[in-house]
């Protein structure tokens, strides 16, 4: 099989990581990139095709131009427009990074057009293929576990980021661009959301010029099964540290995860202490671009298809709302 063409849109800090990893995979090949700064995009080519692709400012013009087999859209939220759709009514398949918009009728477009053309898609929650965070979601598919009943999540960091982040307007504030991946895997391991209860406050950067994210917030979630859900966040934290763990409990099981990657599974079924630990170096990046290139290979849907996206959005916005109005909300 020749290799899959591979074309990017937005060239900023998070298209380094997945472009790192798209040169470490035989079966794709970089062809063109494309940036509202221009610079941008040749810079990329320079570096990760050796200056024999083409760049691009318009990402309608790249598809027109270019046979893609495959387009990496890692755009910040506020710049989503139409660029899934003419991508998928183009017959390219998708890697786009979260939040895949900052509202559901861009998302549910999203999601139509790559149910209606049949095209991969895969969301950017890397979190999912961490090896720890796959052996447990496994034991509860398989009813090893028992049903899951509690997760407590906590994401910690203190960044002023970029502007663009540090503007709710255009970020969606932190629940909704960055603690997105905690409450992802909320739903991983707990199902189907019903209602969602939030607290959340600006209180360290009120004197931080546009500042107007949140940077603690406390949000409850109630699920479908009966389990619930605590997720806590900040950017006021440790300089410098990126702390997102969480704590699974199911009937029979306990887990501390450092990371999707790093856990220690408690047995509680047993009448004596049995324990599992994970430790494991797998690299995330990768193995979702891996399983794009198989799921287009073997005519299947990805590890994190459209919709997952869709409905991880739709519980941070649900999130959001709550903190801003006061009021549980729920979710159909």
């Amino acid at each position: 099989m020749a290799k899959l063409r591979v074309g990017m849109v937005g060239c900023g800090g998070i298209a380094n990581a997945h472009a790192r990893t798209i040169a470490m995979v035989e079966d794709l090949e970089f062809v063109a990139f494309c940036d509202i700064a221009l610079e941008r995009a040749m810079q990329f080519n320079d570096h990760y095709a050796g200056s024999k692709g083409k760049v691009y400012s318009d990402f309608a013009a790249m598809y027109n131009d270019m046979s893609l087999d495959v387009v990496y859209i890692c755009l910040p939220p506020f710049a989503h427009t139409n660029e899934v759709e003419l991508a998928a009514n183009a017959g390219i398949n998708i890697f786009i990074e979260k939040p895949i918009a900052l509202d559901l009728e861009t998302a549910q477009r999203m999601v139509d057009a790559v149910e209606r053309t049949g095209v991969k898609a895969q969301v950017g929650f890397m979190n999912r293929f961490g090896d720890a965070a796959c052996l447990v979601k496994s034991m509860i598919e398989s009813g090893e576990a028992g049903p899951a009943g509690l997760f407590v999540g906590w994401y910690m960091c203190n960044s002023l980021h970029s502007p663009w982040w540090r503007d709710k307007s255009k970020s969606g504030g932190q629940i909704v661009e960055q603690i997105v991946h905690t409450f992802d895997l909320t739903r991983f391991f707990m199902g189907d959301v019903v209602s969602v209860s939030c607290y959340h406050n600006n209180l360290f950067h009120t004197d931080v010029e546009n500042f107007t994210s949140e940077d603690v917030s406390a949000t409850s979630v109630l699920f479908a099964g009966g389990g619930v859900a605590s997720v806590a966040g900040t950017d006021g934290a440790i300089p410098g540290k990126w702390i997102n763990a969480y704590k699974v409990v199911t009937q029979y099981l306990t887990v501390d995860f450092n990371d999707s990657n790093h856990a220690v599974l408690h047995h509680t079924r047993d009448a004596w202490e049995r324990q599992t630990v994970v430790n494991s170096s797998k690299d995330l990046f990768l193995a979702e671009t891996i399983d794009l290139v198989r799921a287009i290979k073997e005519d299947r849907d990805t590890h994190v298809p459209m919709i997952e996206g869709y409905k991880s959005l739709e519980l941070v916005l649900a999130a959001s709302k709550s903190g801003e109005t006061g009021q549980p909300v729920k979710i159909s």
